[in-house]
């Protein structure tokens, strides 16, 4: 798929967020759209998936270890078509099968139910055992936070990706720079992030602009050509990306914008929409 078709779909799956976190009154923003070009090239370019067919059994799977940021997953599925873009508007609520943190039991196209930090990467270590000991040939990819990352389970589970030689797992961090709390290097900070993967035997791949299509499919194509180790992405982007006010806010790390918050938004998003019809 081309980059500006890419970014289109980014953009569609941020108004899908903006959307849906502002229906429930509730939910993650901030962390959603940060990561929003990597759902978009993870499930419209690089991994091997069928929405007419979410559990197939040589699909490569995806684990949303930061699992708070489900409103940008749960967008992407639905642009992707696995259910109805509809379904955004019922996030959280009862009765719903988009609830705050993804479910496997419920929604199409989850792989793994996550939510309590640090134990996704875990579950996506796991699968990449599973793959090796079936002689199947499927990927994993699993998505962590940066501020997750202070969290000791992930450096249990790096240990034994590269212990193992897990080259069918690729670890994506999304250094947006901030946590519920503030800056992760106030709060406890993870830094240098690729020496220490690479002191677990992970290749490591750093991306200057984790917003940038060229930067993700340049990073994409070397994981996937490594061999007899495991990949970490570690990529740099901006928080909030795409909305003005939120970009680079802690405060809305989990906060929903209101009536007025959401009339600004989602403005802003059509007119970068526009612009990108014009290319």
């Amino acid at each position: 798929m081309e980059n500006l078709e890419l970014q289109k779909n980014a953009n569609e799956i941020r108004k899908g967020i903006v959307t849906a976190v502002h229906a429930a009154k509730a939910g993650h923003p901030g962390g959603s759209l940060s990561a929003a070009e990597t759902f978009t090239y993870l499930y419209f370019e690089e991994m091997n998936i069928d929405p007419k067919d979410p559990k197939k059994a040589d699909r490569d799977r995806f684990v949303l270890s930061k699992g708070h940021t489900a409103p940008g997953l749960y967008s992407t599925l639905a642009n992707r078509g696995f259910f109805p873009v509809e379904d955004l508007k019922t996030l959280r609520q009862i009765g719903s099968h988009l609830q705050g943190h993804p479910c496997i039991q419920h929604t199409p196209g989850i792989d793994m139910s996550s939510g309590s930090l640090g134990q996704g990467i875990s579950a996506a270590v796991g699968m990449a055992l599973s793959a090796k000991l079936s002689n199947d040939n499927y990927r994993v990819y699993t998505l962590l936070g940066d501020g997750e990352i202070q969290e000791g389970q992930v450096w249990e589970a790096a240990m034994f990706a590269g212990h193992r030689k897990l080259d069918n797992l690729v670890v994506i961090v999304d250094n947006n720079g901030l946590q519920i709390d503030g800056k992760i290097d106030d709060v406890c900070s993870p830094y240098p992030i690729d020496d220490k993967f690479k002191a677990f035997n992970f290749h490591v791949i750093n991306v200057a602009d984790g917003n940038d299509f060229d930067q993700l499919r340049a990073a994409f194509k070397e994981a996937k050509e490594t061999k007899g180790m495991p990949t970490a992405i570690v990529m740099k982007t901006v928080k909030g990306k795409g909305v003005s006010y939120m970009e680079n806010q802690a405060g809305w790390h989990g906060k929903a914008p209101n009536d007025e918050e959401y009339k600004t938004a989602m403005e802003e998003l059509e007119k970068a929409g526009e612009a990108l019809c014009q290319k």
